[in-house]
């Protein structure tokens, strides 16, 4: 039920991402577009407020060099003269004594509403110098600018000028804000529309990579666009992932081939035996002969269930490893005894080259077991009157504490079946002939790993092979 419902979730789950970076990409697009107008308004509003100081300070040096030069009645008439001339609309004059009180003034008629700042009055009387402020007015909703200068002998010059003509002029501004505003939202949206497709191609690619794979073709890859990027990153570590779970898939289907083969063979021969022996036992003998057998199957079954049991549990990390000091030249004499009937059958040459202490801190019986797959790999493939050498070496003052080796003139391994030889079940062409069940060495690889140790091999074809176990820890 929620596999039918998952193909029409993911595409909404895209979109709603693709649409949420277009929403980004749009808003950081327009946010800064914003900003960048809020800057431009503020600084034309801060050049159009000094222009019109700095107008307002050359107007009153001129009313200043009029009371200087010609005195305070010049001074009243250049004033109507001059308010009259810009326009009384625009421009108020008033001539204040320090106490703040008016003699003189343009028309007021547009300017009812504006009074005396006394505490400018006082500031400028006081030599603190001009003070320039802004002030609302009825008759001018866009606000006035208005100066205060001393002007010499007790007359303080107020001078007001109305900020109509440039609030017109940014009136005029803000339609071709908005107008402009909404194509920078427009075209981030499709900005950051075909930003968030193209970014999202990628992960698209992984989406599709990932049904197909659902629905059992695990031949499927992300296809790299070797742009270097993120997306490419997740596609090859995909493409990695897929190619391990390819290969353990491969793996576990050779191992249950494997498995189904090698209990096949010796259930058919237990249920023969039984068979044959109901058809045709002359007595108890019979039957007891054909428990034996049935004993002598089911041992062979129970020990390879075991291993494959004790295999996975140290790869896993779960076995549990017998922390003990072992004597390891005692322990590896003991496998060479055992196994020197065998080579004495086949006419091989067993030799050892031990030293005379060396010990390991592991489980005893673990690493028996690997000493023993060992020689008795060496052993099954060795022909007649051929020669196998183990040697022991312990270096407690170098990086490797232990290395014990194993070498055999028999069949050797090919290049091709080297990295493959300690997969459980897998034998070698050269070696199906031989009895086993390809655990040996998987098993023995298992055990080195469990006591921190690795297992190398080197091998041709023809002229035998060289195992050496290498331990680096725990080693006197």
């Amino acid at each position: 039920m929620s596999s039918s419902r998952l193909p029409d979730d993911r595409p909404r789950l895209r979109a709603s991402l693709a649409l949420r970076l277009t929403l980004w990409y749009a808003g950081v697009f327009s946010v800064t577009a914003f900003l960048a107008f809020a800057l431009f308004y503020l600084l034309i509003t801060n050049l159009v407020r000094s222009r019109i100081d700095t107008d307002l300070l050359r107007q009153a040096d001129e009313y200043n060099t009029v009371h200087s030069l010609q005195g305070i009645g010049a001074l009243q008439r250049f004033a109507v003269l001059r308010a009259q001339a810009a326009g009384e609309e625009k421009i108020f004059v008033r001539l204040l004594y320090p106490t703040g009180v008016a003699f003189s003034s343009s028309n007021a008629s547009h300017w009812r509403d504006l009074g005396v700042n006394q505490q400018a009055v006082r500031a400028v009387e006081n030599g603190e110098g001009d003070v320039i402020e802004t002030v609302g007015l009825d008759r001018h909703r866009h606000g006035v600018r208005v100066l205060y200068s001393h002007l010499g002998r007790g007359v303080v010059l107020q001078l007001g000028q109305a900020l109509d003509t440039e609030a017109r002029l940014f009136e005029g501004f803000k339609p071709i804000f908005i107008f402009t505003m909404s194509i920078i939202v427009c075209f981030g949206c499709a900005v950051g529309w075909f930003m968030a497709r193209r970014a999202l191609a990628g992960v698209a690619d992984v989406t599709r990579t990932a049904r197909r794979i659902t629905s059992g073709d695990l031949s499927q890859r992300v296809p790299i666009r070797r742009h270097g990027d993120e997306i490419d990153q997740l596609a090859l570590t995909f493409n990695q992932m897929l190619d391990r779970i390819a290969a353990l898939v491969s793996e576990i289907r050779e191992m249950n081939d494997n498995i189904a083969h090698d209990l096949r063979s010796p259930l058919t021969r237990i249920r023969g035996a039984a068979e044959i022996t109901l058809l045709n036992a002359a007595g108890i003998g019979d039957y007891e002969r054909m428990a034996g057998d049935a004993i002598e199957e089911c041992d062979r079954l129970l020990d390879m269930i075991n291993t494959m049991l004790l295999i996975s549990q140290n790869q896993a990390g779960t076995a549990e490893v017998v922390q003990e000091r072992v004597d390891l030249v005692a322990l590896v004499h003991q496998a060479v005894d055992l196994f020197l009937p065998l080579a004495e059958d086949r006419q091989i040459q067993l030799t050892t080259e031990l030293p005379d202490l060396c010990s390991l801190q592991g489980d005893e019986r673990m690493l028996q077991r690997l000493v023993a797959n060992l020689l008795d790999n060496a052993i099954k493939y060795t022909p007649h009157k051929g020669r196998v050498a183990v040697a022991l070496r312990c270096e407690t003052t170098m990086g490797e504490a232990v290395r014990l080796s194993i070498s055999d003139n028999g069949l050797g391994i090919s290049a091709a079946d080297r990295p493959h030889i300690f997969n459980r079940f897998y034998r070698c062409d050269q070696s199906r002939a031989t009895q086993g069940n390809g655990l040996g060495l998987s098993l023995a690889q298992a055990i080195a790993q469990a006591h921190g140790g690795t297992i190398e091999v080197e091998s041709e074809p023809g002229k035998g092979s060289h195992f050496t176990v290498v331990f680096t820890s725990g080693a006197s």
